[in-house]
């Protein structure tokens, strides 16, 4: 009987211990992510955002009228663009991903793409629609649209949330841009620095240190 009772306090004693460092563990979580957010400079609420994807989606919905349409998101970034829009579009509409590379972790752009991952569908005769969360340098973009029209769609437009045209090395103009901003660079929504700060629902700005940028004022264009 005094044995179950201390195997008993043991087990209590050890699970109270557990419970006490997941609490400080969750704790620690949450100020790290606070202190994260305090860093950045908010640059597009969610309303903003959504207010401009409804658009988009109202004017994919009239140029495909009564077309079916296939959304094909470059991952990573674009995969909650696309599935916000996706949700927008009136049209019947399906989606597909492709997957490449042209940025290391230092933020920049190497120049040279590299297919990772190509679509699973056959697209010849389709209606695409090319999904991407930034147009840069143009080089992915490029890359990537000129890859599908080697597969014969019926059509193929292009469709950037953010457009930093001022960073231009190959020459791209989306049809349709959500935003036209500065050169800055910006997380969240998707977008990443190190694969970090994906998952904010918001946009943000910050310098490539991860510090916080000047206070210079922007226009967005939409």
């Amino acid at each position: 009987m005094r044995a179950t009772q201390a195997f008993d306090e043991s087990v209590f004693r050890s699970l109270y211990c557990l419970r006490i460092v997941l609490q400080s563990a969750t704790v620690r979580d949450s100020r790290t992510k606070a202190e994260t957010v305090e860093k950045l400079e908010r640059f597009l609420t969610c309303d903003e955002i959504k207010l401009r994807v409804d658009q988009i989606g109202a004017d994919i919905s009239r140029d495909f009228s009564s077309q079916t349409v296939v959304l094909i998101g470059v991952l990573k970034g674009a995969a909650i663009f696309l599935a916000d829009l996706a949700r927008a579009i009136s049209l019947d509409c399906t989606f597909d991903f492709i997957t490449v590379s042209s940025y290391g972790m230092d933020h920049k752009s190497s120049g040279t793409v590299r297919l990772v991952q190509d679509i699973s569908q056959e697209i010849k005769g389709k209606n695409i629609v090319l999904v991407e969360d930034i147009l840069d340098t143009g080089v992915t973009l490029w890359f990537v649209k000129n890859l599908l029209l080697t597969r014969q769609p019926s059509m193929l437009k292009t469709v950037t949330l953010l457009d930093k045209p001022s960073r231009r090395l190959q020459e791209f103009e989306a049809d349709y841009v959500g935003f036209t901003i500065p050169d800055q660079f910006v997380v969240g929504y998707g977008m990443d620095a190190g694969e970090r700060y994906r998952n904010l629902p918001e946009i943000y700005r910050m310098t490539p240190d991860g510090s916080m940028p000047s206070n210079e004022s922007s226009k967005l264009l939409p």
